[in-house]
């Protein structure tokens, strides 16, 4: 059957009708934000005030200080849910509220502007908050949590809202998951406590899992009987005490748990309204953008959201045809290099990657994500040379160098310098691991720098700090088992610590965190 999927390159030149041939992306600038939308100034104003507010409220509920972040969070609000839906799946047909992927090339949301409303808040507006959620706890909370509380914490706090006056609502009633916790079979609490949701998606009980996640949290946090249960659960599991051991020893009896929240969905929920409104700090700066970077900001989400060769082609493809009308923008030079180096590595795409980034660079010589790849080109063709000399190693690193110089608080360059000497196969240098760290720091959410990081303090010995590191990915419910894959690689690198020239190179693994 023909035509069923609806390609990229047609759904963008759908979205180029006459009705919406008007429609311009606009960029609201926050302390904590970058968002892109093509709605009005106010409405986008509007909503980059609803979401600092959000920030705000995370911060002084978890005692996080405020700031102006150096490595901001973006934010793209496509017009419906079925353009979530296709970026997320890369496929028409489905419908999502959004989604957020964790990575160090720049973490992003997705999400969209039709008010689709349970009970309360839009369903965009408490999809968003759950992923900003999930940002936010990867971001600023440097341990373990079990992958229940990941989930529940976040539904816990999706459902916040705001006050005409400005003040939050945190804890109101998930009615969105009230389906799932009365009408299908419920997960024991002994089952939620232990066994990651990846086990339960197969037998279709995903809903009533985070139903039910919620429902533990809500009760954790409210029920005065169970005060400070929580806090001992997380500290034992911390402390590298077994799952059930840990619950049993901060919860008691663990059905005796399980029939006190069964009662507590039959009561009525309390939530919690702050005496005064919420302030929303820092500047916000709302602005239509250059032609150029106006024609881009489509494409370079389509290039992110890519789940196949087939797509990064059609993004490809877009992306050249911007070129020739608009052949002095750097970043569409950058943004084609880029599709063309990821879609693989055969000559003509090598060769295409290359000519393109060459002439970002030409452009505009100090553009830190085309230096980078331009480093990391010149490092992968150095692996096809006979024994590359210390100098030309050294040749490959310098745009690398002039990136990081240019930006220091992007911690792509920083990454990229201390991953070469690895390609070189040699340890990296303490300056080196110094950067990844400082990469690390300025991107805590990407699993990729997280392992690299813990790679790192393993190979210097550190093993209890390398384990806390990968601990965090292991019990992340969205890591789909690589965590303890890691885990058991530092540990044989522990066991082998001993062994005097032993070569504990480990490679780190990539991954986004794809909702």
């Amino acid at each position: 059957m023909h035509g069923v999927r609806t390609t990229i390159l047609a759904t963008l030149a759908a979205l180029a009708t006459p009705a919406q041939a008007q429609a311009k992306w606009l960029r609201a600038d926050t302390d904590n934000f970058i968002i892109y939308s093509e709605s009005s100034e106010r409405s986008l104003r509007s909503f980059a005030e609803n979401l600092q507010r959000f920030d705000a409220t995370l911060r002084l509920r978890l005692k996080v200080p405020a700031g102006k972040e150096p490595n901001r969070l973006t934010i793209y609000l496509v017009p419906r849910a079925t353009d979530a839906g296709r970026l997320a799946s890369g496929k028409s047909g489905s419908s999502i509220a959004g989604f957020y992927s964790a990575d160090l090339d720049g973490s992003f949301a997705v999400s969209h502007r039709e008010v689709v409303e349970f009970k309360g808040a839009s369903s965009s507006q408490q999809t968003l908050f759950h992923e900003y959620t999930h940002h936010f706890m990867k971001r600023y909370f440097g341990v373990a949590f079990p992958a229940w509380f990941i989930e529940g914490f976040a539904e816990f706090y999706s459902t916040t809202d705001f006050t005409g006056k400005g003040q939050y609502q945190v804890g109101r009633p998930a009615y969105f998951r009230a389906h799932g916790l009365v009408n299908m079979p419920r997960i024991p609490v002994e089952k939620l406590l232990l066994q990651q949701p990846r086990e339960m998606r197969s037998s279709g009980q995903m809903d009533v899992y985070y139903g039910r996640a919620w429902l533990l949290t809500h009760m954790l946090y409210y029920n005065s009987d169970r005060a400070g249960q929580l806090t001992a659960y997380i500290d034992a599991i911390n402390r590298g005490e077994e799952g059930q051991k840990a619950a049993v020893a901060a919860f008691g009896d663990l059905a005796a748990l399980d029939r006190d929240l069964q009662r507590y969905l039959g009561r009525p929920l309390t939530y919690m309204t702050s005496a005064a409104p919420i302030p929303v700090h820092g500047t916000i700066t709302v602005a239509p953008l250059p032609y150029a970077e106006e024609a881009l900001v489509q494409w370079r989400l389509e290039r992110r959201s890519a789940r196949d060769g087939e797509q990064l082609a059609e993004v490809r493809d877009g992306l050249k045809a911007l070129t020739a009308e608009y052949v002095d923008s750097a970043n569409i030079w950058y943004e084609l290099a880029r599709a063309e180096w990821d879609l693989g590595d055969e000559k003509r795409e090598a060769a295409a990657a290359r000519a393109a980034v060459d002439r970002a660079v030409a452009i505009d010589p100090k553009h830190v994500r085309a230096n980078v790849l331009l480093g990391e080109m010149m490092i992968h063709d150095l692996g096809k040379k006979n024994d590359p000399s210390t100098e030309d190693w050294a040749a490959a690193r310098k745009p690398i160098i002039l990136a990081n110089r240019t930006d220091p608080d992007d911690p792509v360059p920083l990454y990229a310098y201390y991953d070469s000497f690895l390609q070189q196969g040699i340890t990296p240098p303490k300056i080196a691991v110094t950067g990844l760290e400082r990469a690390f720091a300025l991107g805590p959410e990407s699993i990729g720098a997280r392992i690299a990081y813990a790679f790192a303090l393993a190979r210097d010995g550190d093993f209890d700090r390398a384990t806390r590191l990968a601990k965090v990915v292991a019990f992340d419910p969205h890591n789909s088992g690589q965590g303890e894959q890691i885990l058991a690689q530092i540990e044989t690198m522990r066991e082998r610590s001993s062994d005097a020239g032993e070569d504990a190179v480990g490679r780190p693994p990539t991954s986004g965190d794809v909702q």
